[in-house]
């Protein structure tokens, strides 16, 4: 969608902020803001960095994890796809757990990463990120959401404990 550039003074800002921000979230307008004659920066509707998620969707689902204390922090891709980041610490791990919201979520799943991982870690597919769904767990739009997929991701992390210890993973898989 391309946008056109309206000029906004300083001062015009100043004074209405919240009409100003009510113009480029409600209504898709852009704004160059000036000050002295200079253009310093721009007021853009965030739905031209954001993925094209729905809103009401990702901030239920931040709700969820902050009344279950998940400490997390939120980055974009270079492909505009939200990626949340947990760190576990403790008992020798040291581990920060990626959820990648693809475009299309939540109809189309979201990935999971580990890092650190032992480079010969299984269930894993091929691009690195955790198999979590599968046979057992199949990704479901209207009953799964982020904190569902933290949870599966550490029990995924439960089972690579356990594979480091014995050369098998829980539920059947041997190295």
């Amino acid at each position: 969608m391309p946008l056109t550039f309206k000029p906004l003074p300083m001062m015009e800002l100043r004074n209405a902020p919240g009409e100003a921000l009510d113009k480029v979230a409600h209504k898709g307008e852009a704004f160059i803001i000036e000050r002295n004659g200079y253009q310093l920066a721009c007021l853009v509707p965030l739905s031209m960095f954001m993925p094209d998620i729905q809103q009401a969707r990702l901030t239920k689902e931040f709700e969820r994890l902050h009344a279950q204390e998940e400490q997390h922090t939120l980055s974009l891709t270079d492909l505009r796809e939200i990626e949340l980041h947990f760190r576990r610490e403790g008992a020798g791990r040291d581990i920060t757990l990626t959820i990648l919201l693809p475009h299309g979520y939540p109809n189309a799943s979201p990935k999971v990463y580990a890092t650190p991982l032992p480079e010969r870690a299984p269930h894993r597919w091929q691009d690195g990120s955790l198999c979590i769904f599968g046979a057992t767990d199949i990704w479901n739009p209207g009953r799964h959401d982020v904190p569902h997929v933290l949870k599966q991701a550490r029990k995924w992390l439960q089972n690579l404990e356990a594979w480091k210890a014995n050369g098998a993973w829980p539920g059947g898989e041997t190295t």
